[in-house]
Protein backbone atom coordinates (compact mmCIF):
# COMPACT_ATOMS: atom_id res chain seq x y z
CA UNK A 1 0.00 0.00 0.00
CA UNK A 2 1.04 3.28 -0.88
CA UNK A 3 0.65 5.87 2.30
CA UNK A 4 2.88 8.88 1.94
CA UNK A 5 3.34 10.40 5.84
CA UNK A 6 1.41 6.91 7.59
CA UNK A 7 4.55 4.88 7.15
CA UNK A 8 7.99 5.38 8.41
CA UNK A 9 10.66 3.62 7.39
CA UNK A 10 10.76 -0.02 8.40
CA UNK A 11 7.49 -0.15 8.95
CA UNK A 12 4.86 -1.89 6.56
CA UNK A 13 1.21 -3.31 6.10
CA UNK A 14 0.04 -6.88 6.45
CA UNK A 15 -2.98 -7.66 4.65
CA UNK A 16 -5.02 -10.67 4.18
CA UNK A 17 -6.24 -11.62 0.57
CA UNK A 18 -8.39 -14.53 -0.93
CA UNK A 19 -8.04 -16.54 -3.91
CA UNK A 20 -11.53 -18.06 -6.14
CA UNK A 21 -11.83 -20.74 -9.15
CA UNK A 22 -14.27 -20.29 -12.18
CA UNK A 23 -14.69 -22.28 -14.53
CA UNK A 24 -13.36 -21.39 -17.42
CA UNK A 25 -16.70 -21.18 -19.53
CA UNK A 26 -18.04 -19.10 -16.72
CA UNK A 27 -15.07 -16.14 -16.81
CA UNK A 28 -16.31 -12.91 -17.58
CA UNK A 29 -13.56 -11.22 -19.55
CA UNK A 30 -14.97 -8.43 -21.04
CA UNK A 31 -14.65 -9.99 -25.08
CA UNK A 32 -18.68 -10.31 -25.93
CA UNK A 33 -18.77 -6.45 -24.65
CA UNK A 34 -20.12 -4.72 -28.01
CA UNK A 35 -21.76 -1.06 -28.38
CA UNK A 36 -25.04 -0.51 -27.42
CA UNK A 37 -24.07 -2.51 -23.93
CA UNK A 38 -25.30 -0.38 -20.57
CA UNK A 39 -22.91 0.44 -18.04
CA UNK A 40 -25.12 0.06 -14.71
CA UNK A 41 -23.97 1.56 -11.65
CA UNK A 42 -24.44 0.19 -8.06
CA UNK A 43 -23.95 2.52 -6.02
CA UNK A 44 -20.99 2.98 -3.41
CA UNK A 45 -21.01 3.52 0.35
CA UNK A 46 -19.12 6.53 0.87
CA UNK A 47 -15.08 6.68 -0.40
CA UNK A 48 -14.46 2.99 0.24
CA UNK A 49 -10.55 2.50 0.29
CA UNK A 50 -9.41 4.67 -2.00
CA UNK A 51 -8.10 8.36 -2.53
CA UNK A 52 -7.01 8.34 1.70
CA UNK A 53 -3.90 10.39 1.11
CA UNK A 54 -5.79 13.47 -0.54
CA UNK A 55 -8.86 12.89 2.37
CA UNK A 56 -5.96 13.41 5.32
CA UNK A 57 -4.22 15.86 3.38
CA UNK A 58 -7.42 17.76 2.75
CA UNK A 59 -8.49 17.73 6.44
CA UNK A 60 -4.90 18.55 7.66
CA UNK A 61 -5.09 21.78 5.17
CA UNK A 62 -8.66 22.89 5.86
CA UNK A 63 -8.19 22.46 9.97
CA UNK A 64 -11.40 20.65 9.59
CA UNK A 65 -13.04 19.26 13.11
CA UNK A 66 -13.64 15.46 12.28
CA UNK A 67 -16.08 15.69 15.09
CA UNK A 68 -18.39 18.03 13.06
CA UNK A 69 -22.47 17.28 12.32
CA UNK A 70 -22.48 15.57 9.11
CA UNK A 71 -25.36 13.57 8.11
CA UNK A 72 -26.22 11.77 10.26
CA UNK A 73 -23.20 11.16 12.21
CA UNK A 74 -20.28 12.96 12.23
CA UNK A 75 -17.28 13.69 9.17
CA UNK A 76 -15.17 11.30 10.27
CA UNK A 77 -18.11 8.50 10.61
CA UNK A 78 -18.47 9.47 6.97
CA UNK A 79 -15.07 9.86 4.94
CA UNK A 80 -14.24 5.59 7.13
CA UNK A 81 -17.98 4.44 5.88
CA UNK A 82 -17.02 0.70 5.19
CA UNK A 83 -16.64 -0.66 2.09
CA UNK A 84 -19.62 -2.17 0.46
CA UNK A 85 -19.24 -5.58 -0.66
CA UNK A 86 -21.29 -6.63 -3.44
CA UNK A 87 -20.31 -10.52 -3.89
CA UNK A 88 -23.90 -11.59 -2.70
CA UNK A 89 -26.15 -9.38 -5.08
CA UNK A 90 -23.97 -9.77 -8.08
CA UNK A 91 -24.10 -13.64 -7.31
CA UNK A 92 -27.56 -13.42 -7.14
CA UNK A 93 -27.67 -11.70 -10.97
CA UNK A 94 -25.10 -13.94 -12.67
CA UNK A 95 -27.14 -17.39 -14.20
CA UNK A 96 -30.03 -14.84 -14.43
CA UNK A 97 -28.38 -12.18 -16.48
CA UNK A 98 -25.58 -12.04 -18.86
CA UNK A 99 -23.07 -9.68 -17.22
CA UNK A 100 -20.48 -9.04 -19.87
CA UNK A 101 -17.75 -6.80 -18.18
CA UNK A 102 -17.80 -6.01 -14.53
CA UNK A 103 -15.13 -3.10 -13.19
CA UNK A 104 -14.82 -2.26 -9.56
CA UNK A 105 -14.36 1.43 -9.27
CA UNK A 106 -11.27 1.53 -6.65
CA UNK A 107 -8.31 3.14 -7.95
CA UNK A 108 -8.27 5.64 -10.48
CA UNK A 109 -11.74 5.84 -10.26
CA UNK A 110 -14.35 5.75 -13.08
CA UNK A 111 -11.85 7.19 -15.57
CA UNK A 112 -9.27 4.42 -15.10
CA UNK A 113 -11.29 1.58 -13.92
CA UNK A 114 -14.20 0.89 -16.88
CA UNK A 115 -11.58 0.88 -19.67
CA UNK A 116 -9.45 -1.97 -18.29
CA UNK A 117 -13.04 -4.43 -18.35
CA UNK A 118 -13.89 -2.85 -22.26
CA UNK A 119 -12.11 -3.63 -25.50
CA UNK A 120 -9.91 -1.36 -26.44
CA UNK A 121 -11.83 -0.55 -29.86
CA UNK A 122 -14.38 1.02 -28.03
CA UNK A 123 -15.63 3.88 -25.65
CA UNK A 124 -17.16 4.22 -22.66
CA UNK A 125 -19.62 7.20 -22.58
CA UNK A 126 -20.84 8.52 -18.87
CA UNK A 127 -23.73 10.11 -18.41
CA UNK A 128 -22.75 12.46 -15.17
CA UNK A 129 -26.35 13.65 -15.15
CA UNK A 130 -27.55 10.18 -14.24
CA UNK A 131 -26.41 10.38 -10.68
CA UNK A 132 -25.90 13.08 -8.02
CA UNK A 133 -22.28 13.44 -6.41
CA UNK A 134 -22.94 12.21 -2.70
CA UNK A 135 -22.54 14.79 0.45
CA UNK A 136 -19.15 12.85 1.42
CA UNK A 137 -17.46 13.52 -2.14
CA UNK A 138 -19.14 17.36 -2.72
CA UNK A 139 -17.26 17.96 0.71
CA UNK A 140 -13.67 16.91 -0.75
CA UNK A 141 -14.54 18.40 -3.84
CA UNK A 142 -15.31 22.02 -1.95
CA UNK A 143 -12.19 21.42 0.64
CA UNK A 144 -9.83 20.80 -2.19
CA UNK A 145 -11.20 22.62 -4.62
CA UNK A 146 -10.61 19.48 -7.12
CA UNK A 147 -12.49 19.92 -10.38
CA UNK A 148 -14.47 17.79 -11.82
CA UNK A 149 -12.48 14.97 -13.66
CA UNK A 150 -9.92 15.16 -11.11
CA UNK A 151 -12.80 14.15 -9.08
CA UNK A 152 -13.78 10.98 -11.86
CA UNK A 153 -10.20 9.60 -11.93
CA UNK A 154 -9.21 9.61 -7.89
CA UNK A 155 -12.68 8.52 -6.63
CA UNK A 156 -15.42 6.82 -6.96
CA UNK A 157 -17.87 9.69 -7.07
CA UNK A 158 -20.60 7.33 -5.49
CA UNK A 159 -20.02 4.51 -7.80
CA UNK A 160 -18.40 0.77 -6.26
CA UNK A 161 -19.04 -0.64 -8.99
CA UNK A 162 -20.03 -1.29 -12.96
CA UNK A 163 -21.63 -3.81 -14.79
CA UNK A 164 -21.73 -4.26 -18.61
CA UNK A 165 -25.13 -5.77 -19.96
CA UNK A 166 -27.18 -6.53 -23.07
CA UNK A 167 -29.57 -3.15 -23.36
CA UNK A 168 -32.48 -5.70 -23.11
CA UNK A 169 -31.73 -7.01 -19.58
CA UNK A 170 -31.47 -3.82 -18.19
CA UNK A 171 -34.88 -3.76 -16.47
CA UNK A 172 -35.00 -7.22 -14.76
CA UNK A 173 -30.66 -6.64 -13.82
CA UNK A 174 -31.97 -3.42 -11.72
CA UNK A 175 -34.77 -4.94 -10.60
CA UNK A 176 -33.06 -8.25 -9.14
CA UNK A 177 -30.30 -5.93 -7.86
CA UNK A 178 -32.70 -3.80 -5.75
CA UNK A 179 -34.34 -6.49 -4.29
CA UNK A 180 -30.75 -7.38 -3.16
CA UNK A 181 -30.33 -4.08 -1.73
CA UNK A 182 -28.63 -2.44 -4.19
CA UNK A 183 -28.95 1.55 -5.68
CA UNK A 184 -28.42 1.17 -8.83
CA UNK A 185 -28.96 3.28 -12.54
CA UNK A 186 -28.20 3.23 -16.11
CA UNK A 187 -24.29 5.29 -15.84
CA UNK A 188 -24.31 5.37 -19.52
CA UNK A 189 -23.27 3.05 -22.99
CA UNK A 190 -20.64 1.30 -24.75
CA UNK A 191 -19.96 2.91 -28.28
CA UNK A 192 -17.73 2.46 -30.78
CA UNK A 193 -14.31 4.12 -30.41
CA UNK A 194 -13.22 6.71 -32.76
CA UNK A 195 -9.65 7.32 -31.28
CA UNK A 196 -10.92 9.46 -28.47
CA UNK A 197 -10.69 8.74 -24.92
CA UNK A 198 -11.49 5.24 -23.49
CA UNK A 199 -14.18 6.98 -21.57
CA UNK A 200 -16.28 9.63 -22.26
CA UNK A 201 -18.47 12.13 -19.84
CA UNK A 202 -21.39 13.70 -21.07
Amino acid sequence: AEMPGRYQEGEYDLAGFCVGAVEKSGIIDGTSVAPGDVLLALASSGVHSNGYSLVRHLVERSNTDLGESFQQGTLLDALLEPTRIYIKSVHQLLGKTRVKAISHITGGGLLENIPRVVPAQYCSVIDRNSWQLPEIFQWLQQAGRIDDREMLRTFNCGVGLVLVIDRGDVDSAMQLLEDCGEKTWVLGEIKAGEGGPAVQVS
